[in-house]
């Protein structure tokens, strides 16, 4: 059993324990000394930027379904966000003139992160040839509509990004985290800012964003070697 799944189990019996002794069934709360499994925080998984490149440009045809998929990937690495802001997403919410996206995430927190024109070409080429006719005359606010004209599930999504992952030969199961890792890291390690990467990711805590300066080793080798005075 994993610490994670050890932690939940404690977690519940604690919850029956201070349940039994608040209600008197029992004389004290017999857990409430006994600490939890400690959890380490594991390293994100990102993809190569090859393999993200092998994604992001499989000639996979130009059906208003494929023509969706295809934009959906290319704002998801372009911006970082998470895959429920995706699906979400509403059509005055990205700005195609300026090249940005305006994302109420956790907690009401909005913020704008920028896109690049690549992806801006992907989303008006869906505008353009797809969305009406998956729409059927059909109306709804959100940019990425489903074949029933309202947001695609979370869970489709995935299994979109899974079967596109597949053909592109990418052996790693890859979901759509996966791709906001690979967006964090890849900035990072070209030499972003952590400040601007952690307010385009909507992170509320700085360290959450430093997880990802960790997950470029070849990138902490180089540095190491540069100013460790013994590399």
């Amino acid at each position: 059993m994993t610490t994670r799944s050890n932690g939940r189990r404690l977690a519940a019996l604690r919850t029956f324990f201070s349940f039994t002794a608040g209600s008197g069934l029992t004389g004290e709360d017999l857990l409430i000394n006994i600490a939890g499994p400690k959890i380490g925080q594991a390293l994100p998984k990102a993809l190569s930027i090859a393999e993200v490149d092998a994604l992001l440009t499989l000639p996979a045809g130009t059906t208003p379904l494929i023509l969706r998929n295809h934009a959906m990937l290319h704002l998801l690495y372009a911006t970082g966000i998470r895959v429920s802001e995706l699906v979400g997403l509403p059509t005055n919410s990205c700005n195609l003139t300026s090249c940005h996206l305006r994302i109420l995430g956790k907690g009401g927190k909005e913020r704008m992160v920028p896109f690049n024109e690549t992806t801006r070409d992907t989303i008006e080429e869906y505008l353009q040839r797809a969305r009406q006719l998956i729409l059927k005359g059909r109306q709804s606010p959100v940019l990425f509509v489903s074949n029933r004209g309202r947001a695609m599930s979370r869970g489709r999504f995935w299994q979109i990004i899974k079967e596109w992952a597949k053909a592109a030969g990418i052996s790693a199961t890859v979901s759509p985290h996966m791709l906001r890792h690979s967006f964090a890291t890849h900035l990072l390690a070209g030499g972003a800012d952590l400040r601007a990467v952690q307010m385009m990711l909507g992170h509320s805590d700085i360290a959450t964003t430093q997880i990802y300066t960790h997950v470029d080793g070849s990138r902490l080798k180089s540095i190491h070697q540069r100013f460790h005075p013994r590399g």
